[in-house]
């Protein structure tokens, strides 16, 4: 039995003081507030549920710096597909793992990675097979990050089903069928890891056609959380409306594609009626302002979709930044620059956003700190120059990744700040002033 006691502990449904966490097998086993620390309790000071990545491509990390010229996104997407076709499972491991490691320091807890390099640069599979897939899940469970290795599926060049050019082969399964029997190949491969879990995307409506989309949905389990990319570019939104007659969004409604399991990623230019189809679907919509930013994307309607009853989480996609507090922040920021008013979100609502939307869009339990809910948390530095001065309920607005402390996943501390004083005996610790 491991015991954490916390100063201040931080959710989206308010504060408390002085929480004594007991936690057994990754999971909080016992809650007392108002607590006294007790001898062998692992002291820490601010406390929020860890956050939860739902969106990441950790290959795209090697553009950071690299990739930042006078152009557009499908500029930058050249740049991209020269860094997938230069990925091995070995270096693909080497490279996830300093990524899961700067997400782990910065207080993800856990990730969705959306991934689509699958085969060799040619085309054809690895022999053994799922070799990058278990690449990924082998680096996430050195790093001690759950990972949800969301498998993509990603058959066409284009919204009018063209064959994959050259640089996308090493994506494709050849159809639906294809996919979904490696799908279930790689499930049994993963097998019942209490860290690493898999669900399901469709990489966008431009590289997976209608009909496959149907089949996809319907050989999926019921459980399996699926995304997919919506709406990012205007360029895709509009070449598929001159095809079919209608957006993408509304295709995937009529396909039965929008459900509570769903997440749409970015969600940049939904149209009024597509907030609606989302919001009466109870799907969520995952952003990542400081990629959207990054890639000059544009900015999404996240006010009007949190209106209509969607669930918004946040991911760091393309790693431009790896920050979940500046990932928040920039949700507001976009906000308040498409509105000219201040306010669009509570401090409640943002942190929400980054933890238990984004574990609900994984298929997660998120931690509210309950009985039974996973013993994932992060400790901030409320005395840092960034925090000192906001109201523990604020925190969020002030604090960025520089001032994570510790980092703990499945009750077990897999990041701690050099220096830091949580390991002290609880007395010392109390006492600081």
């Amino acid at each position: 039995m491991t015991a954490f006691w916390a100063e201040t502990l931080v959710t989206p449904a308010g504060v408390r003081e002085a929480v004594r966490l007991e936690v057994a097998e990754g999971r909080i086993a016992a809650v007392e507030v108002h607590a006294a620390a007790q001898e062998g309790d692992r002291v820490l000071r601010l406390v929020v549920p860890g956050f939860v990545n739902a969106h990441s491509h950790a290959f795209h990390r090697v553009l950071r710096g690299k990739a930042d010229g006078g152009d557009d996104f499908w500029g930058w997407r050249r740049a991209m597909y020269r860094a997938a076709s230069a990925l091995t499972p070995e270096s693909y491991r080497s490279l996830a793992r300093d990524v899961f490691a700067e997400m782990v320091q910065a207080g993800w807890t856990a990730v969705g990675e959306f991934h689509y390099v699958h085969h060799r640069p040619d085309g054809r599979p690895y022999e053994p097979p799922h070799a990058m897939e278990l690449a990924l899940a082998e680096a996430a469970r050195e790093v001690g990050i759950r990972l949800v290795l969301l498998d993509a599926c990603y058959l066409a060049a284009d919204v009018d089903g063209r064959p994959l050019e050259l640089e996308q082969r090493r994506f494709g399964d050849g159809d639906a069928d294809g996919w979904l029997a490696r799908w279930h190949a790689l499930r049994d491969a993963i097998g019942d890891d209490p860290l690493v879990t898999l669900g399901a995307a469709i990489h966008s409506v431009r590289a997976v056609p209608l009909p496959a989309i149907e089949r996809i949905v319907a050989g999926l389990p019921a459980d399996a959380p699926l995304h997919l990319h919506v709406a990012e570019q205007p360029r895709e939104t509009e070449a598929f409306l001159a095809l079919h007659g209608e957006t993408p969004a509304a295709a995937l409604d009529r396909f039965g594609v929008l459900a509570p399991r769903t997440t749409l990623v970015h969600g940049t230019h939904l149209s009024p009626q597509d907030v609606a189809r989302v919001g009466a679907a109870g799907a969520t919509v995952a952003f990542c302002p400081t990629t959207e930013a990054d890639l000059a994307d544009g900015i999404g309607p996240a006010r009007a979709l949190a209106d209509v009853g969607v669930r918004i989480a946040l991911g760091s996609d393309g790693q431009s930044v790896i920050d979940p507090l500046l990932e928040l922040r920039g949700l507001e920021a976009g906000e308040r620059l498409a509105s000219g008013r201040r306010g669009r979100f509570t401090p409640a609502e943002l942190l929400a956003a980054a933890t238990a939307n984004g574990a609900t869009s994984l298929g997660l339990r998120p931690n509210g700190f309950a009985v039974g809910d996973p013993a994932d948390l992060v400790e901030l530095d409320p005395d840092s120059p960034r925090a000192r001065g906001a109201a523990p309920d604020r925190v969020v607005l002030a604090a960025t990744a520089a001032d994570v402390r510790t980092t703990v996943v499945a009750g077990e501390i897999v990041f701690r700040r050099a220096g830091d004083p949580s390991g002290l005996p609880a007395s010392r610790e109390v006492e600081r002033p």
